[in-house]
């Protein structure tokens, strides 16, 4: 049933285009695609889920800041689900999507447009080079496929942040980012793409640890400092709300697929997305034993690498460095 994908291209960069919600794990995914040479960041859209998409772009913004990628366009998109009332986790990522560390005034600002028509753009003008990397609600990608479905055949595959086989974390069936938009969730499982799913199964073996804290610490640098801080808030709100002390860190996962598959076990599944459910609404039904091609054929994560994936992170923060900034009259954090 299971399957470990081959290792990990010498060529050229992978182009990734980051659709996200930041978000504290949004942060570490925006870090990994950057400090990793084996990504080409082209852009960053971003979407309503942790929090409001005017903040979470404002956290992509601050993100880029710390991370010295002035010339990454961050492009906002939709500020609610397809057909829903917008849920937010302030319970877990605070009221700014990005609590604990000192506030950051960020240099870098959104590019004009709308993350849908950036989508569509981008991966149209390069047919067959684009990876389509989703850590949030799917419906900046659903919208993009509505817009233009000739996508589909022209991304090179879609990995996601999303969905389990066997729990939920909003509730017992459903997972954050697909029960926030399902209706999108089944657009984008039932296309005919390549799709990678990186759900709660997978993702809680990537937890966050004293071990990493300390790696973190040793590094020294402006922004390993503000991921610690990140990561002390998130372990207290893990604690409080749903009651684990090492917080999971899920959206890296899904970069880490793309630089190196074989630090993961996947196995091929047929998804469904429930969206009518009155108790399972959200959930991503999936069957291993249907693993036919077709639509809803998905390759899902299984197994992880923790040491791997871990080192490939901080190897990431590292080979970032030192991006200078200084105190805010303010008392933020500018560059």
């Amino acid at each position: 049933m299971t399957a470990v994908h081959g290792p990990p291209g010498t060529g050229a960069p992978r182009k990734v285009l980051l659709d996200c919600d930041p978000g504290h794990d949004d942060a570490f995914a925006i870090t990994l695609a950057a400090g990793s040479p084996a990504i080409e960041l082209v852009a960053i859209t971003t979407v309503a889920g942790n929090q409001t998409v005017d903040k979470t772009t404002r956290n992509a913004c601050v993100m880029c800041t710390l991370l010295g990628l002035a010339d990454t366009p961050v492009v906002a998109g939709c500020e609610g689900p397809l057909i829903r009332a917008l849920r937010t986790a302030p319970e877990f990522h605070g009221p700014s999507g990005l609590d604990g560390p000192r506030p950051v005034e960020p240099r870098v600002v959104p590019t004009p447009g709308h993350a849908v028509d950036r989508i569509v753009d981008t991966v149209l003008a390069s047919p067959g080079e684009i990876t389509l990397v989703a850590t949030g609600p799917l419906t900046n990608v659903a919208m993009a496929l509505r817009k233009a479905p000739a996508i589909a055949g022209a991304v090179r595959e879609v990995v996601i942040m999303g969905g389990s086989y066997s729990r939920g974390n909003v509730t017992p069936a459903a997972e954050f980012n697909i029960y926030v938009d399902p209706e999108a969730a089944r657009v984008v499982f039932e296309a005919p793409w390549r799709l990678t799913m990186m759900g709660l199964d997978l993702t809680h073996q990537a937890t966050f640890t004293d071990v990493e804290e300390r790696r973190l610490e040793q590094i020294g640098t402006t922004l390993s400092r503000f991921l610690i801080d990140l990561m002390r808030y998130f372990k207290n709100a893990y604690r409080s709300a749903a009651g684990m002390e090492d917080p999971p860190v899920h959206d890296p996962c899904a970069v880490a697929y793309v630089i190196d598959p074989t630090l993961f076990e996947v196995a091929g599944a047929h998804v469904e997305v429930e969206t009518n459910g009155l108790w399972a609404s959200g959930m991503t039904v999936t069957d291993f034993k249907a693993a036919g091609p077709g639509p809803g054929r998905v390759d899902v994560g299984t197994e992880l690498d923790r040491p791997g994936f871990w080192d490939l992170v901080i190897s990431a923060v590292e080979r970032i460095g030192e991006v200078p900034v200084s105190t805010s009259p303010t008392g933020g954090v500018e560059p």
